[in-house]
């Protein structure tokens, strides 16, 4: 990468990566043999870059794409029961237009928040390897210095919260847990929540309340509004490129 970096060319640069043979194997095998009920659909079978207003407030980081999820569609979050719902909270806390994410031009547009993964390849049983969130850390340190409006940094998950950690220097870390707040040098603030898994949605450990406290809490530490605009000022609303 040369010049001056931008969001467009950050996703370049994710679309294109090769960097670490068992995700790009991997991916790509999902890409090819497919679920049977998607076997009509053409997966997008890449590393998926993050998306939503590039004057976001409030930045909600994920583990990695799904390999039927995000690595179908080419949008992180979407075509899968996590995206379900992590985007219904979203349109509830007036972050997201609509409440639903199927396709990447299904016309969700973000306004206030962006969306990203630490990793950016689906990883096999949804288990990055150490050197393979090592690989993906310089693309996550250029996104979160290009979206240099956002104040929160909504974790969902452990994985999430441990990158976020790393790249802020965050030391002695704090316990992750739902809702624990960490603030950080910079001025921004990690703000956790349990992972919309199915693991967690299904068995209780994680219900609508919960989440939607989280993103009303997001909203007030970055001074976003129900309609997610910023107090005092509209931020544009963004679809995905």
């Amino acid at each position: 990468m040369l010049g001056v970096d931008s969001l467009g060319q950050l996703r370049e640069d994710v679309c294109a990566c090769r960097a670490c043979p068992r995700l790009v194997e991997w991916r790509e095998q999902v890409a090819i043999e497919k679920r049977a009920s998607y076997r009509d659909q053409t997966y997008w079978g890449k590393p998926v870059p993050g998306f939503g207003d590039p004057a976001a407030k409030v930045l909600v980081l994920g583990l990695a794409p799904a390999a039927h999820g995000a690595n179908r569609t080419g949008r992180v979050f979407t075509g899968d029961r996590s995206g379900d719902w992590l985007f219904r909270a979203m349109h509830r806390a007036g972050l997201a237009n609509q409440p639903t994410s199927v396709s990447i031009d299904d016309g969700l547009a973000l306004s206030g928040a962006w969306v990203a993964a630490a990793v950016k390849c689906a990883p096999p049983d949804n288990k990055p390897l150490p050197e393979e969130r090592a690989a993906c850390r310089p693309l996550l340190q250029r996104e979160f210095a290009l979206l240099t409006n956002v104040s929160v940094i909504v974790c969902l998950g452990g994985f999430a919260y441990e990158a976020a950690c790393s790249e802020f220097g965050v030391r002695p870390r704090p316990k992750f847990g739902h809702a624990v707040e960490v603030p950080v040098a910079d001025g921004r603030t990690l703000l956790c929540s349990y992972h919309p898994s199915q693991q967690n949605t299904f068995t209780g450990r994680l219900t609508e309340p919960m989440l939607d406290s989280v993103f009303t809490r997001a909203c007030a530490i970055a001074g976003v509004s129900a309609s997610g605009s910023s107090r005092g000022r509209r931020s544009p609303r963004t679809r995905q490129p």
